[in-house]
Order: structure tokens, then C-alpha cells, then sequence
């Protein structure tokens, strides 16, 4: 069977989903204020002092969760998921990032223009691992493979800790090499992280460097690690394609029912590539749609399968469906679904 294109299946499934399944999920915007208050009473027991210290780091790991979980509704609403309106997308996008400072615009142009446009596709995809020939001629990519997940090292946990933090400033500084941002909004996208940069700094400066390390430095540590356990799997153990087929170049993964709860079904993530402006709440209709139809292509392992997959395999593509360490040579077949 060969590669499909997104609009293909949007096609084919829209008939078979609920007629509401495309109305804006405006309930999820409860998460922001739960979220906040999470973070602004944990913040408030450490930095006060109200708390020992071994529950001043287990409230650290809480507000990290809840970094996560803003992150999670920030990338639906920029999505138009959860409201509708560009302004407020973006404000709700706006406090969904600022654990991260990611410009609402940045996002907008690298992840859902330019991302989704091009998933997986080799030199189109900012998000897509090198293929070799890229990594041969680019010293930066050699320098980052050493700390990707992958081949087993464990230095790989670098990415898992930071790298969304780090991938983020990569992106802002590089939007207008690579195109993403005029120059005048490269500029507002510049003065939206500066102005999330300013909120953590005054955070700073009420709650003391200690307390600081505790109410944010450490929790984005957490939140990263539970954005990228899902980011880092969403594509890398997928091929390459020039077609946007998301049964080929996206998995999607499983989790416990309150794991999905609290991520917003992040993990359905073939679903939501075909269709990215659907609240995820709807997903599982789509996964039964896509099963019924294309069960031999239709890709989905557990997290945890999928973590441990990536530790083991290289993250440089020898071609469209091999993984190659190059190094060593070994190399690592993906599944191939068209």
C-alpha cells in the first residue's frame, strides 16, 4: 500500500466521528487555573518555610508535573482545541509554555506549520534526527548525537531532562535562518520570552536562589522529562517519508488511564496529527477509526516499550526505514508500514 497523505484520512474518518468531535474542548481551560494554584501553593509552602525539606522537594515534583501539564494544554490551544479566538489561543498558549518561555508565535510557525506540514520528512522536519549524510557534514549534529538518546548510553538522558528547554532556544534563535519568522515577529517572539523570562526572575528575587532551585529550576527538570518522554517517542522510532503519511512517520503510545488524564491523551499521536485542531478528548474514536480500516499500518506500543526502544537503537538515519550508529556500524531495521 503505498504512503497516504494526511488529508486522506482526515477524509475517510471525519464521516465516522461524533458531530461535536470538532468544537472547541473549552472545559480543558479549567486545567489552567488548577495548575496555577498548584504551583503558586507549593511555591508558597517553600519559599515560607512551611514544610520540611524532604516535602519541599516532593511539592518540587508536583509543580514539575503541573509544568507539564500546562505545557500539554498550551499545545492544544495553540492548536485551536480549547478556544477558538487567535488572541485568546495565544494568551492561553502564552501562560500553557511559560514554564518553558516559548513565544506562542515561535511555536505556531515551528511546530503546527511547519512540524506537521513536514513530519518526519528528512531536511523539511525541524523536529526529525539527522540522516548520515547530514551528520558527516554537520560538526553540531556529531557534537549532539553524543548526549540523544540511543545506543545505550546513558548520557542520552541529557535530552530527556532538558531538552525541550534547550530545543526551544534553539528554535528561537534560528526562526529567521530558518525561515519560520518574519523579522518583525521574530521580534515579538523575542519580547513574549523575555516577558515569561521577567515572570521567573521576579519569582526569583520574591522567593530567594534556594527556594528558586526548588520552585522552578527542579521542577523544569521533571517537566521536561515528561514532555520529552513523549516527544522523544512520537516520531524517532518511525521512518523517514517524503509523504505526510502519520501511519508511517508518527507512533502513538500507551499509558495508564490516569497518566492519559492528566497528559491529555498527549499519547494518541498518529490521532492527533491527522487531525491537530480535534481536542485529544476525542482521540480514542479516532484510534478505533484507524484500527477498523488500516490495522497493518497503524503504529502504538506502550511508553515504556517505546522509552526503552530508543535507548537501545541509534539516532541517525541511514536511509528512510534504518537506523544506523555510526560508530560502530550496527545497524536497526524500522517497521515498515506502506
Amino acid at each position: 500500500m503505498l504512503p497516504l497523505q494526511v488529508s486522506a484520512y482526515a477524509r475517510e474518518i471525519k464521516p465516522e466521528l461524533a458531530a461535536g468531535a470538532f468544537q472547541p474542548a473549552r472545559s480543558r481551560l479549567l486545567w489552567l487555573p488548577l495548575h496555577a494554584a498548584v504551583i503558586a501553593g507549593a511555591g508558597a509552602a517553600i519559599s515560607a518555610g512551611w514544610v520540611p525539606w524532604p516535602f519541599a522537594l516532593a511539592l518540587s515534583l508536583v509543580i514539575g508535573a503541573s509544568f507539564a501539564g500546562l505545557t500539554f494544554l498550551g499545545h492544544e490551544a495553540l492548536h485551536g482545541a480549547v478556544v477558538r479566538g487567535r488572541l485568546l489561543r495565544r494568551v492561553v498558549g502564552w501562560l500553557g509554555f511559560l514554564p518553558f518561555v516559548v513565544s506562542p508565535r515561535l511555536w505556531i510557525a515551528w511546530h503546527n506549520r511547519v512540524h506537521h506540514g513536514h513530519a518526519n520528512h528528512a531536511g523539511a522536519d525541524p523536529d526529525a534526527y539527522p540522516t548520515l549524510r547530514e551528520y558527516e557534514r554537520h560538526l553540531s549534529l556529531r557534537i549532539a548525537d553524543h548526549v540523544s538518546p540511543g545506543r545505550r548510553r546513558w548520557t542520552g538522558l541529557f535530552s530527556l531532562i532538558v531538552g525541550f528547554s534547550v530545543q526551544s532556544l534553539h528554535m528561537l534563535l534560528r526562526a529567521r535562518k530558518l525561515g519560520l519568522l518574519s523579522r518583525a515577529e521574530h521580534r515579538l517572539a523575542i519580547a513574549e520570552t523575555l516577558l515569561g523570562v521577567a515572570c521567573w526572575a521576579a519569582v526569583a528575587v520574591c522567593a530567594g536562589p534556594q527556594s528558586f532551585v526548588l520552585i522552578f529550576v527542579l521542577p523544569l527538570l521533571v517537566a521536561n522529562a515528561i514532555v520529552m518522554a513523549f516527544i522523544l517517542t512520537n516520531h524517532s522510532l518511525s521512518p523517514l517519508c517524503d509523504v505526510n503519511d502519520p501511519l508511517i512517520n508518527t507512533l502513538s503510545v500507551t499509558v495508564p488511564g490516569w497518566v492519559e488524564f492528566l497528559t491529555l491523551r498527549f499519547g494518541f499521536h498518529v490521532e492527533h496529527h491527522i487531525f491537530p485542531a480535534m481536542s485529544s478528548r476525542h482521540a480514542p474514536a479516532v484510534r478505533a477509526v484507524l484500527l477498523a480500516r488500516w490495522p497493518e499500518r497503524y503504529q502504538s506500543m506502550p511508553l515504556v516499550s517505546a522509552l526503552r526502544a530508543l535507548h537501545r537503537t541509534a539516532r541517525v538515519y541511514k536511509n528512510e526505514t534504518t537506523l544506523v550508529d555510526p560508530s560502530s556500524g550496527q545497524e536497526w531495521k524500522l517497521p515498515q508500514t506502506g
